[in-house]
């Protein structure tokens, strides 16, 4: 209307009505309100200004308005408006601009304009660390907040991990993450949460220090800030130097308490996400084992979402590095929940499902269990499936069944069309299938019967094709497949006719002891046929 004093008057009674309603926000979409409520953020009156990002910041809650914001403009003026002397108009437009920039289009415009930057300038403030703030500190402490907001929405993409980075936002963060004020420590943790995707983070959270305040939170309210630090730390746990320093601060206890909230599955997941991760390392293992982790895991095997269980699954096999947490699951009753989950769908989750069977069957005890629930089948038809990640899981997984089932060799010549099956995977491109399948082939071999099955489907001329491989884990298995394999028929002399004598004479130079051991077993078990001697000669043997 031209009058600033009535266009303030016109904002505040807007503001009675509930702005959280959609037939309110709509209204003000429909009216043509909305670009009125833009161009009022270009004029020089700032409690215009101010009375239009109130509402602004109210209805962006809605992702139509979201867009249509962006589209007229929007964006490039609250990022103007963050270079304001007047700290009430600097919150509000970061506020907003954290509704907003919950898409794809509005993360790049802000970025486009120099909004990371000075969002980060937000975070630049003194208060940091002290409990009772003046006036003018709970106002900086405000700022702060509200950068952190609008950064954590932007932290949704790669290019402004980065830009966060490069305008020095990582340092802040540092220091921010030592106050101990939940609502500014939540968007705090939630955009470093977002950014340890990207090494750069990871290692920078891991070097200034973040991983013993992440820690401290884990125990703080609320939930949400519990869930984003076990969030960060499920993803910097990948290194070993984290997983070390978690455990020195004391972290693997809060982690092991907070799978005691079941109903929360966001923060489930996180948190099983960091105990999975975290227990890679086998020292951690043990202090899992003081904390009855195991069984509480194995209580969360049925009535989960499948993001919980991939990771309570990952978990479990980790912790079956210890011979004695694979009798706990046993005793908890958590074979026949694993074995049922070899049905499902999700990859992740069978790739971890396999690894963890493949442990527990390392347990005899264990072993009948999963025979008897025919967990062994289950594991062969994976191989069928076309993920490469799971066929070789599935595989690794069979190795410890057949080594410990009761009568194995009749356990394997039981699957119709088993043999021809794990034959016909050595034409495999992926490496790590073709290792673990010349494992499962090692031990199928033992026995005779089915060494003679395998060898009618082909097994010698497609284990001799792999032989000039420069990768060491294959070169092992590779080598162990082929000292079992000659012991039926002339398979010696087939080994010698497809050439597969020569290559194994090159990974006696290998650096690694096992691949020196499982050559000279193959080469002992080949050198009984005078020409396979006669070329290992040839290809200089003796003097390796």
């Amino acid at each position: 209307g031209g009058n600033p004093a009535a266009t303030v008057i016109a904002l505040c009674s807007m503001r009675d009505f509930n702005l959280a309603q959609e037939t309110c926000q709509m209204a003000i979409r429909d009216t043509g309100c909305l670009e009125v409520l833009i161009n009022l953020l270009d004029t020089e009156e700032i409690k215009c200004q101010i009375g239009s990002l109130k509402i602004l910041k109210e209805i962006s809650q809605n992702t139509q308005i979201r867009h249509e914001i962006a589209d007229l403009g929007g964006l490039q003026i609250m990022v103007k408006l963050l270079d304001s002397p007047d700290k009430d108009l600097k919150c509000l437009a970061a506020e907003t601009i954290a509704n907003v920039a919950r898409f794809k289009r509005a993360r790049r415009t802000v970025r486009q304009h120099g909004g990371i930057k000075r969002l980060v300038g937000l975070l630049e403030c003194v208060s940091v660390g002290s409990t009772s703030l003046t006036p003018y500190q709970a106002k900086d402490t405000e700022i702060a907040r509200c950068g952190a907001l609008a950064l954590w929405s932007c932290s949704k993409s790669t290019k402004n991990k980065e830009a966060i980075r490069k305008a020095g936002g990582i340092p802040l963060l540092a220091r921010w993450l030592k106050c101990s004020h939940a609502n500014i420590l939540t968007p705090v943790v939630g955009t470093l949460q977002e950014c340890a995707s990207e090494p750069s983070y990871r290692l920078a959270i891991r070097t200034e220090g973040m991983i013993e305040h992440l820690v401290k939170n884990l125990s703080s309210e609320p939930e949400e800030l519990q869930m984003h630090c076990a969030s960060a730390i499920f993803k910097c746990a990948e290194d070993k130097e984290t997983r070390d320093l978690v455990r020195q601060h004391r972290g693997l206890q809060p982690l092991s308490v907070l799978l005691g909230t079941p109903e929360n599955k966001q923060l489930l997941k996180a948190v099983t996400g960091a105990i999975w991760k975290c227990a890679i390392s086998g020292e951690n293992v043990s202090k899992f084992r003081e904390y009855k982790v195991v069984e509480a895991l194995v209580g969360l095997l049925t009535d989960q979402p499948e993001e919980v269980l991939v990771n309570v699954v990952g978990a479990l096999g980790e912790c079956c590095q210890e011979p004695i947490n694979r009798t706990i699951i046993r005793k908890c009753g958590g074979i026949p929940p694993l074995v049922k989950l070899l049905t499902g769908t999700d990859q992740g989750l069978l790739v971890n499902v396999t690894k963890a069977v493949g442990a527990c069957a390392t347990e005899p005890e264990n072993m009948m269990i999963i025979d008897r629930l025919d967990g062994v089948r289950l594991l062969w038809s994976l191989l069928k499936n076309p993920n490469p990640d799971v066929q070789a899981s599935a595989a690794w997984a069979i190795c410890p069944c057949i080594q410990n089932a009761k009568d194995a060799g009749e356990m394997v010549r039981s699957f119709v069309g088993g043999l021809e099956l794990i034959v016909n995977l050595l034409k495999s491109k992926n490496k790590e299938v073709l290792a673990s399948v010349c494992a499962a082939i090692t031990n199928i071999a033992k026995d005779e019967e089915n060494l003679a099955v395998i060898t009618d489907h082909g097994v010698v001329p497609l284990l001799s094709k792999l032989a000039n491989t420069n990768n060491d884990k294959l070169r092992r298995h590779l080598a162990e497949a082929i000292s079992h394999c000659c012991m039926w028929g002339s398979n010696r002399i087939t080994f010698g006719e497809t050439k597969a004598v020569a290559p194994l004479v090159r990974y006696l130079k290998s650096s690694d002891p096992s691949v020196h051991r499982a050559t000279a077993q193959a080469l002992y078990e080949l050198s009984e046929d005078p020409n396979n001697c006669i070329t290992m000669h040839e290809n200089g043997v003796v003097k390796v």
